[in-house]
């Protein structure tokens, strides 16, 4: 009798256990959730703050409009079925145009996608935009899904090397909509590491809408990329709201994001530039996409610039070795969109951005 009284407290007590146990771990998963939900807030609260700041750096030189448009509808949909669920992603778009434009002549537009998986279009080009609104040129920069400060429902919208290329598209397309000072003929996309990667994926899915194209440190194949990440990167890729797999569960999937393996849709005047002290887009990745582009005899320039400091920012920070490229970016550019004012020299990028006179 004493034992099954002895066993029956020990079960009670190892099923009170089993129950706290599962109780502590629905509070620790709980707790997960709110941090993930108050991150993202805070982010939504870095974006409203970053917007003030565009307005206070920039609006001397430039209007600057944020706009509310639309792309495709969503790659993953949980339930196709459900009323909604096809709907057009909506995202912002910023539009700068420069203060001392005539509204009866036409102007050149760039299209300026910005980089990172998760990321935004933040103060951090604020010099690069006056660089390019002092030359006369009209921008827009879209917020495209899975961009950082609009909630977790639109940074779960994540496609990348998927559908958000077409939401930078639909960017250009507005402004060409809705502006018609700006020439339709004198397009170009600029971008940097993954915006890099979605300028592109715009050349090459829309040649004939582009007149000339840079790319700076561009992801180019997300394969080799996913074989040099950590784990933490890859999970951004393996999520269930994006693409799911991995490369080896389908490969496939993996191409089909990957500029490299798009090389024979190159039409567009393309410059490419990487560095080999690039500590996040390495540049044997930058290299095959040179590599693949050459392979189908297309006709592109690129430097490869060697130990250059600044690493995978090497060109786009504030140092006047970074100005000097940047001027050389200018220069290719102004071959395709003939802006009114041209870049032609760093003191021409200090009058622009640096200095008060």
């Amino acid at each position: 009798m004493k034992k099954l009284v002895t066993l029956i407290l020990v079960l009670s007590m190892f099923s009170a256990f089993s129950q706290d146990e599962q109780s502590l771990k629905e509070q620790v998963n709980q707790l997960k959730e709110d941090n993930i939900n108050l991150n993202h807030r805070l982010d939504e609260v870095q974006k409203l703050v970053d917007d003030v700041v565009w307005f206070n750096r920039v609006g001397d030189v430039a209007f600057i409009d944020k706009v509310y448009i639309y792309g495709p509808p969503p790659a993953n949909v949980k339930n196709p079925t459900a009323m909604g669920a096809n709907n057009p992603v909506k995202f912002w778009s910023y539009v700068f145009i420069p203060k001392n434009i005539d509204p009866n002549k036409k102007y050149p537009l760039l299209v300026f996608p910005h980089g990172g998986v998760h990321a935004d279009f933040t103060t951090y080009y604020t010099h690069i935009i006056r660089e390019m609104i002092a030359q006369g040129y009209v921008v827009v920069a879209a917020e495209y899904r899975g961009s950082t400060g609009y909630g977790r429902g639109f940074w779960e919208k994540i496609d990348y090397g998927g559908l958000e290329y077409e939401d930078v598209y639909a960017s250009r397309n507005y402004v060409l909509d809705n502006y018609d000072f700006v020439d339709s003929k004198r397009v170009g996309i600029i971008g940097w590491s993954h915006g890099g990667m979605i300028a592109l994926h715009n050349i090459f899915e829309h040649p004939d809408d582009y007149a000339c194209a840079f790319a700076g440190v561009p992801v180019s194949d997300l394969i080799l990329r996913y074989g040099y990440s950590d784990d933490e990167y890859r999970e951004l890729y393996t999520a269930p709201y994006h693409i799911g797999k991995s490369p080896r569960e389908d490969i496939a999937e993996y191409k089909r994001r990957s500029p490299v393996w798009q090389a024979d849709k190159l039409k567009t005047p393309l410059l490419i530039h990487t560095n080999t002290c690039d500590d996040d887009v390495y540049e044997i990745e930058v290299e095959h996409l040179i590599q693949a582009l050459k392979a189908d005899g297309k006709k592109f320039e690129y430097e490869i610039f060697q130990d250059m400091p600044g690493g995978h920012s090497f060109d786009r920070i504030d140092t006047k070795a970074a100005r000097k490229i940047r001027v050389k970016i200018y220069k290719f550019l102004a071959q395709y969109l003939n802006p009114p004012k041209p870049i032609k020299s760093v003191e021409d990028i200090n009058r622009a951005a640096y200095l008060p006179f």
